[in-house]
């Protein structure tokens, strides 16, 4: 039974974001299929009473400083240093910060197969010193990675621009739900929907202020949160107290809740901006919300011609949202198209498979270096 460790999230069972999000399904189809496999968290991260847990799959919490600066680095460190002492077959890694402890790895004779997640030094959220972290980072995974996984073509172009590496396109993927019950209070299609954590590249500023002039025809609905009740807290609060069309619910971590409030909306608003293939926009996909989002890249990739693109800021977002709303054609068009991509290339089937296949390829040694300096074809060139 090969063996597999997990570093860089949260933990398992655990609904904070996208990582977190693939360790839910990928540790139990790697159980599945006869891995012994670890997951490295956090204390008081996960769930306790998740009836989906899978009792196949370890967890083991390590210590760490629970600042915003210093926690990804923190239980990185303690994560390896663990892992090393255990020395399993091969490491899954998540995010790029921890490109810094990558050697431990490596001295270890692990190999590590590594998802570097967006390009995190680009967020406006971070400042100069957690932006050199990242970048720097990010060089370490390119030199000591065995591996890299990008959840975004766009991504992997950035990686070959800034560090000559390849690497294996393996997205997020989206649940496509049965229908599922209205949220009190709303009708189907009768509503604007935004998720999102409260940070400036989600486009939440703008969203807010657009919010109350959408609400004189329609009702909005915000999820999503900055976590310590910050100005953005304060605002969604003060819009949903003023306007009764408008409701804030704050971070939603109930699958089944969030899902049927894509799967009803009448135009779900994606403001990221930043990052690769963002597990929010697939799973919305999946169930069927009409999309508008901010236009980049990473947004056009996934939605393809399914979605409707805007400029990011208010007046353009409320155009974009009246619109969809208004055209019942469009939403029906928008919904069939994302259900025909996510069905194409971003199922949690195929996510998972590809996966295990490079996990597969490495303890078979497929990262050494050919005779021509390159690697195999889902591998990094050579130094």
């Amino acid at each position: 039974m090969p063996s597999v460790v997990i570093i860089g999230t949260r933990g398992y069972p655990s609904y904070y974001g996208g990582f977190e999000t693939a360790v839910r399904r990928i540790a139990p189809y790697l159980a599945d299929q006869g891995w012994d496999v670890t997951v490295y968290g956090r204390h008081g991260a996960t769930s306790t009473n998740d009836p989906d847990v899978d009792p196949r799959v370890h967890c083991r919490v390590t210590r760490g400083v629970e600042r915003k600066s210093l926690s990804t680095l923190s239980y990185g460190l303690t994560a390896c240093l663990d892992a090393a002492k255990h020395k399993p077959d091969v490491a899954l890694v998540m995010n790029v910060a921890n490109g810094f402890w990558l050697p431990i790895l490596k001295a270890r004779g692990i190999p590590t197969l590594i998802n570097v997640d967006g390009i995190e030094w680009d967020r406006a959220k971070w400042g100069r010193l957690a932006k050199w972290m990242f970048r720097s980072g990010a060089k370490l995974t390119a030199r000591f990675g065995n591996r890299l996984v990008y959840d975004s073509r766009v991504i992997a172009q950035r990686w070959n621009q800034d560090f000559d590496t390849e690497g294996a396109f393996i997205p997020y993927g989206g649940s496509i739900p049965p229908v599922l019950p209205l949220e009190p209070g709303l009708t189907h299609r009768g509503y604007v929907l935004v998720v999102a954590r409260f940070v400036p590249e989600n486009t939440i500023p703008e969203f807010l202020a657009a919010a109350a002039s959408i609400a004189e025809k329609y009702d909005v609905v915000i999820v999503g949160s900055e976590g310590y009740g910050g100005p953005l807290d304060t605002q969604a609060a003060a819009l949903a107290e003023s306007n009764t069309r408008i409701k804030w619910l704050g971070h939603v971590s109930d699958d089944r809740r969030l899902f049927s409030l894509w799967q009803h909306a009448g135009v779900y608003f994606h403001g990221h901006s930043v990052g690769g293939t963002n597990p929010a926009l697939v799973q919305a996909m999946a169930c069927g919300a009409p999309t508008v989002a901010r236009d980049t890249p990473y947004n056009r990739e996934v939605l393809g011609s399914s979605g409707k693109f805007v400029s990011p800021n208010s007046k353009d977002i409320e155009g974009g949202v009246l619109a969809g709303m208004a055209d019942v054609e469009w939403q029906g068009d928008a919904t069939s198209q994302g259900l025909r991509r996510v069905a194409d290339t971003y199922t949690w089937d195929k996510v998972c498979q590809a996966y295990e296949a490079n996990l597969l390829n490495l303890l078979q040694g497929q990262n050494r270096a050919m005779p021509d300096g390159v690697t195999s074809a889902a591998g990094r060139r050579s130094e």
